[in-house]
């Protein structure tokens, strides 16, 4: 049986999923991606969200976390700096921080990848998951939605068609929702 393609984004109430739409990470939606992150043991990311993530997560040389990382960063960060990262791009030579590059057909790699042994695929970022969703490989949506109207910036799978069904939602007290679907039979 394939491993499941977890899509999980955090996005905004009128749907724009640039991570400079005014998305504040708080200790509740931390500890949340946290545990989303134990749910798989594979990353996937096209280049712009690995080079993003690696940015921002990848333990420093000098092993020990930045100040500006508060606990709930820090538990984030000990999570998906040794997790498996697989990196769909056209345009990188060469990735480390336990990456290999996903080259070629996209579909047809990611549906090589599911085959892989495996708990799950954690599937972040803007452009890749069009594609995916296009194609019908992503088993599961997970939205995190914050109370923010961005009004700019790259929006929600736009261009994909689908009809979900919601399979859970709950609030954090900072009034954010999370709203986990799985595509509709």
């Amino acid at each position: 049986m394939p491993q499941p393609l977890r899509y999980g984004i955090n996005v905004s109430l009128d749907g724009c999923v640039h991570h400079e739409a005014g998305l504040p990470p708080d200790a509740e939606s931390m500890a949340f991606w946290t545990d989303e992150l134990r749910r798989s043991d594979t990353l996937l990311y096209g280049r712009v969200t690995y080079e993003l993530m690696e940015g921002a997560w990848r333990r420093p040389a000098s092993g020990q976390w930045p100040d500006w990382m508060d606990t709930s960063e820090v538990a984030f960060a000990e999570v998906m700096d040794p997790m498996r990262k697989v990196v769909a791009s056209t345009a990188l030579d060469a990735v480390d921080w336990n990456a290999e590059l996903l080259r070629g057909d996209v579909v047809d790699g990611v549906r090589r990848l599911k085959a892989q042994p495996g708990r799950g695929i954690s599937l972040g970022g803007v452009r890749l998951p069009i594609a995916l969703a296009a194609a019908g490989l992503i088993d599961e949506y997970t939205f995190v939605v914050h109370p923010v109207i961005a009004g700019r910036g790259p929006r929600l799978l736009n261009g994909v068609k689908l009809t979900l069904e919601l399979i859970e939602r709950r609030e954090f007290r900072s009034g954010v929702t999370v709203q986990r679907y799985r595509p509709a039979a």
